[in-house]
């Protein structure tokens, strides 16, 4: 969803989080989310991890002081590590992707909308916003059975919705929406926010002022 209207550096905030957590209060605690009751303490700090790894949170130097316990214990706690090796599990395999499933399921017209984006678009469309739904799927096969999907979902009055023609297969996604992004930059809009599920949606160029992503746990598209 387009909203139209340094590595170095970033790598010390990372250690330095790291270290400033690990280092202020851990010292023998056991993980909230591990303790009877200790999920609901720790959620708004899942959210805050979530949005710091993905550069949605900009700019922060430190973990927030109420989530010192739990970063810690995420840290120290053994959850970390079991993050970090499933991680290079999946550098040598992965599942395979299965595009008539997925083509299926889209036919379907029934993927139910993920409440705060709708709340965010809303938002977004009574602030004045031209909001523009850019998206791979395949304009000739599934663009009406999308819109109707969005419309049913509460996705009405939104600028345009761009979808991949019939002259742009073969282009990965990266290379497709850096082009719609392009074309709408030529046509005289100025693109504010970018919000996606996929880093594919967030990279390329013209990419916007702030981009924003969304978690997405069940497929990548690359």
């Amino acid at each position: 969803m387009i909203i139209i209207g340094e590595m170095v550096r970033r790598a010390r905030e990372i250690l330095s989080m790291i270290l400033f957590a690990v280092f202020s209060s851990v010292t023998g605690v056991t993980p909230p989310y591990w303790s009877r009751g200790g999920g609901a303490s720790c959620s708004p700090c899942l959210s805050w991890r979530l949005a710091a790894e993905t550069n949605n949170v900009e700019p922060w130097r430190t973990v927030p002081a109420h989530c010192f316990s739990c970063i810690g214990a995420y840290i120290t706690g053994g959850q970390y590590q079991h993050d970090v090796r499933f991680v290079v599990e999946q550098i040598m395999r992965c599942d395979p992707y299965d595009p008539s499933a997925f083509r299926s399921w889209a036919m379907e017209g029934a993927c139910p909308a993920i409440q705060p984006v709708a709340e965010l678009f809303t938002k977004l469309i009574g602030s004045g916003f031209k909001v523009f739904l850019v998206t791979g799927r395949d304009e000739e096969t599934l663009g009406q059975v999308t819109i109707e999907n969005l419309h049913r979902e509460g996705f009405i009055g939104y600028e345009r919705i761009i979808l991949r023609t019939a002259a742009e297969k073969g282009r990965s996604a990266v290379e497709f929406k850096t082009e719609m992004r392009r074309r709408l930059v030529e046509q005289g809009y100025r693109i504010w926010g970018n919000v996606g599920d996929q880093w594919s949606d967030l990279q390329g160029q013209f990419v916007g002022k702030r981009t924003f992503k969304l978690p997405n746990p069940m497929y990548f598209v690359p």
